[in-house]
């Protein structure tokens, strides 16, 4: 069918995509001069070489090309920060004193805002990022949110006395919130920095003491953190580790060692349940924020116009990297020819390439597997029997990294791997419903439970929100990120919640002083 949306249009929409604006001059210097990421890891206070003397490549996925080396952390690395961070928590004021945490949480944050565009570049370098799109995750929200949690330090309420009760008489009931130990925070390579900011904050504001492991796709954000914590704060040593193994069995000695009292990871399903199954052994607590497959349902009513080149064009942001994106478009099947002419014509001029080009929305993959795995998807899809409208390969002339195109499939089975797998790449599954209902068991309909989209009369969506099994759930356009917005999901997708009140109590104990009299 023909549509009256325009490529004008269409760029505009697309130039407001979810944290896209042109990035600034200092950001584009900075990628200029070129980056050149941390070595060291952050032990027991010191910046460090690996024990061993070993190093690995870290690769830019724009290029293929190696960029840089990393300490690569044995196991006696990391026994070393667990031991430093355990040390840390029992014998240093730092979980009894929060006024110093507030103190030293704010240097932080001068510190990291001072090194925004750095962030940013390495963001670049090292993801693969789109420059125009690193303003939000891969910096300013971040490290924005260090006030939040420098306040929270003080002002939380970590004992109250309970109210007399008749059942109670005689006893005076003090509950107490202590910090929970040694956390280890294990981060992804999608969104590394805002996926460690969100473990390491409330964790040092709550008065626990840290051992972070990044992704051994992405460490440069973490030892960058790591000199800047070390040169530019008052943080003890031990307080805060930074350790980067490209070896997972040596990363799961954190979830193994009983020195360690939480598990805080954000990472695929797979993994999670594996470090859930490691921590079991010892009852320690684990906190997950895995994968998911968001559903995005448009109503009859919705503008379709406007609604569908954003709902579609969202899917290619961070190359399709991201858990929350909404990979399903739920469309009425009485619009779905309609919708689906959007998504074409979208898809079709979505601009992907080079991610130092500030008109770049899509950058590439994060490495060769994760490349690989995205087209095999997309081949299971195409065998299933769904409808490949654009998209699909390699695109031409980019064989030097590891992208894909933006790939849109039409006429997909609910029920089938492409509705079902989380693919994390730039491919979106479009599913017709036939009414509400059924577009509400679509929905739920996976494994899967950890954000949701709906557009449409207010009332009406906020109806269908309600009944979304998910964590989040966005209604036109809503925004559910924030660092005082408590995030997370159900079924397969985690437990547990970061972020806000909900997510700084992950952090602490509960205790019952019941004093008599």
């Amino acid at each position: 069918m023909t549509t009256s949306f325009d490529l004008i249009e269409l760029k505009r929409v697309l130039g407001g995509l979810w944290g896209a604006q042109d990035p600034t001059d200092s950001t584009m210097a900075a990628l200029k001069r070129g980056v050149h990421g941390e070595e060291a890891m952050l032990i027991a206070g010191e910046l460090v070489t690996a024990s061993h003397g070993k190093t690995f490549d870290n690769v830019n996925p724009a290029t293929g090309q190696v960029i840089g080396a990393v300490a690569d952390a044995g196991a006696a690395d990391v026994d070393r920060a667990i031991d430093a961070a355990r040390r840390a928590f029992d014998e240093s004021s730092w979980p009894h004193d929060a006024e110093f945490r507030r103190h030293c949480l704010l240097q932080l944050h001068k510190a990291m805002a001072e090194s925004a565009d750095q962030f940013r570049a390495t963001a670049v370098a090292e993801i693969g990022v789109a420059v125009r799109t690193t303003n939000t995750f891969h910096s300013d929200w971040p490290i924005s949110s260090i006030p939040y949690w420098a306040d929270m330090a003080t002002n939380f309420e970590y004992e109250h006395t309970m109210p007399d009760r008749p059942w109670a008489s005689g006893t005076r009931h003090v509950i107490r919130q202590e910090p929970i130990g040694v956390v280890a925070a294990i981060t992804p390579w999608n969104f590394p920095l805002q996926t460690a900011m969100t473990k390491i904050l409330p964790a040092l504001a709550a008065g626990a003491t840290v051992v972070l492991k990044p992704a051994f796709q992405t460490p440069w954000h973490a030892t960058l953190l790591a000199r800047l914590i070390a040169e530019k704060t008052d943080i003890p040593a031990g307080v805060i580790n930074v350790v980067t193994p490209s070896d997972n069995a040596v990363a799961e000695r954190l979830a193994v060692d009983p020195r360690v009292d939480l598990v805080h990871f954000t990472g695929s399903t797979a993994v999670g349940k594996k470090l859930m199954a490691d921590a079991s052994g010892r009852v320690a607590r684990v906190a997950l924020e895995l994968g998911g497959k968001s559903a995005n349902i448009l109503l009859e009513d919705a503008d379709f116009t406007q609604i569908v080149p954003q709902a579609a064009g969202v899917v290619c942001m961070n190359a399709g990297q991201g858990c929350v994106l909404p990979t399903r478009l739920l469309v009425p099947r009485s619009r779905y020819d309609e919708a689906r002419e959007l998504a074409r014509i979208t898809f079709e001029h979505m601009p992907f390439g080079d991610p130092t080009d500030p008109g770049t929305v899509q950058g590439p993959q994060i490495s060769k597997v994760q490349q690989d795995r995205v087209l095999g998807l997309i081949a299971q899809g195409v065998a299933e029997g769904a409808t490949l409208l654009t998209g699909g390969r390699i695109p031409d002339g980019f064989d030097g990294g590891f992208f894909v195109e933006p790939t849109l499939f039409a006429d997909v089975d609910p029920h089938s791997t492409i509705a079902q797998r989380e693919i994390f790449g730039p491919v979106l599954a479009m599913i017709p419903y036939d009414n509400v209902e059924h577009a509400i068991d679509i929905a739920n309909n996976t494994s899967y439970g950890l954000a949701g989209y709906v557009w449409g009369d207010e009332d009406a969506a906020v109806t269908v929100a309600r009944r979304i099994r998910s964590g989040m759930v966005a209604v036109n356009g809503g925004f559910f990120y924030g660092h005082d917005v408590p995030s997370g999901g159900y079924k397969e997708s985690g437990l547990g919640r970061e972020s806000g009140v909900e997510g700084f109590q992950e952090f602490l104990e509960t205790k019952v002083i019941a004093v008599a009299g």
